[in-house]
């Protein structure tokens, strides 16, 4: 069985059991999270599929972390112009374990 939901303007694919990294949400490290933005559920007989999401349905999550990934460099360079620009960006993210999807 799996699931896909929204998040923070993004669409997830997830199962039972499985770890997620989503950008970064505040809740407390250790804690459950409920997300009811559910577009699709696809168990082994069935898929149900919402308009545009699915009503009575949830997933709990349990957030296992929070963090920055690594640093990404961004680097603007003309040549012969004596022009170069460097800047870098940390991301926050948040990891999550998904515990339930029940509809």
């Amino acid at each position: 069985m799996y699931a896909i939901f929204q998040s923070g303007g993004k669409q997830y694919q997830v199962k039972e059991g499985q770890t997620i990294r989503l950008e970064k949400l505040n809740v407390a490290t250790g804690s459950t999270i409920e997300f009811h933005d559910i577009m699709m559920i696809n168990d082994e007989d069935n898929i149900y599929i919402g308009d545009p999401i699915l009503h009575n349905s949830k997933i709990t999550a349990k957030v296992i972390a929070h963090g920055r990934s690594k640093k990404l460099h961004i680097i603007k360079f003309r040549r012969r112009k004596h022009f170069r620009k460097h800047q870098s960006h940390r991301q926050w993210f948040t990891d999550l374990e998904i515990i339930n999807v029940s509809y």
